[in-house]
């Protein structure tokens, strides 16, 4: 569909958006006009045809079916309808539509999920034991995963951040990285000096087995690629598989959610971790207070006088 191609160029040069955030706009959008005009093919539906479809009414019917019978998630379906009411609001701004539908339909109430996390010791036994593999075998491969992992929990890194990494983003006089985020948002994250003396170990490895790398980036898939979302993935999932401590999720976001919390619990204040992770508001820190709760909370009635009950 023109209209919706259109709608995807101006997210993509006006808005900024990343390229996974307009994959899953076009998800959503194509998900929607499955369910409401099935049998019709997304590229062929007729603008005329798409915004008659966008009513309260089939909005709310597509969220109980995708609830009931898709399988969907709240968190998913409310993603959806955050796509779906930009799509309004770009027709409303080319006089397609006259409100936005999606503003009168309730959303369905999500759960509220504290960020996972690993513990410090955790992450402390992965980075000694991955050191210690390091020098007993001597390859590029296990160094490699082990920097991955270091500079993913030391910077606070998104994935995306990582994939998109150049070894000039790295200055070691300063000791930082810089990092252009969300909306091509640069900010800089800053390294301790044992951390950057690691770093300066991978790079000198990394040059003499990829010499030909024109395009400069940090970190390449053993087949001299850059890196990609699924191959961190597995990467993580694998470094960190077996290990004491990790039983829940192993991903790279995790360790992203672990170091605003360690670094939360360890005294440092909210608009510096802010600063650090690239959130645009305070709101999106804010969450790991409630970790940082539950841990005081946990240490306090374990430690409390009167937390046995006695006789």
């Amino acid at each position: 569909m023109e209209l919706f191609d259109e709608f995807i160029g101006y997210l993509q040069l006006q808005r900024r958006y990343s390229p996974r955030t307009l994959a899953l706009y076009r998800e959503a959008a194509e998900d929607f006009y499955r369910q409401v005009e099935p049998g019709v093919p997304f590229d062929e539906l007729s603008e005329k045809v798409a915004v008659e479809r966008l009513t309260p009414r089939e909005i709310r019917s597509y969220i109980a079916s995708s609830m009931e019978t898709g399988g969907l998630g709240t968190r998913t379906v409310n993603l959806r309808l955050s796509a779906l009411s930009t799509w309004c609001r770009y027709l409303m701004q080319r006089g397609k539509l006259a409100e936005n539908p999606v503003r009168k339909v309730p959303r369905p109430k999500e759960e509220k999920r504290l960020p996972q996390f690993y513990t410090e010791p955790s992450l402390e036994n992965y980075f000694g034991e991955s050191l210690a593999r390091c020098e007993a075998t001597g390859e590029f491969e296990p160094l490699m995963n082990r920097t991955v992992l270091l500079i993913l929990y030391c910077t606070g890194m998104r994935r995306a951040e990582l994939c998109n990494l150049r070894i000039r983003d790295f200055d070691p006089q300063r000791r930082v990285f810089r990092v252009v985020g969300k909306g091509d948002k640069p900010r800089e994250i800053p390294i301790p000096s044992l951390i950057c003396q690691e770093i300066d170990v991978y790079l000198k490895r990394n040059e003499q087995e990829h010499p030909d790398n024109p395009e400069g980036y940090f970190f390449l898939t053993p087949h001299g690629k850059p890196l990609y979302p699924a191959f961190v993935n597995n990467l993580v999932q694998k470094e960190l598989s077996g290990l004491d401590g990790f039983t829940g999720r192993k991903s790279p976001h995790v360790l992203r959610h672990s170091l605003a919390t360690h670094l939360l619990n360890r005294g440092a204040d909210l608009n510096s971790i802010k600063e650090i992770l690239g959130h645009s508001s305070l709101a999106a820190t804010q969450v790991y207070t409630h970790n940082s709760f539950e841990q005081l909370k946990e240490t306090y009635l374990t430690a409390h006088p009167r937390a046995k009950n006695r006789r």
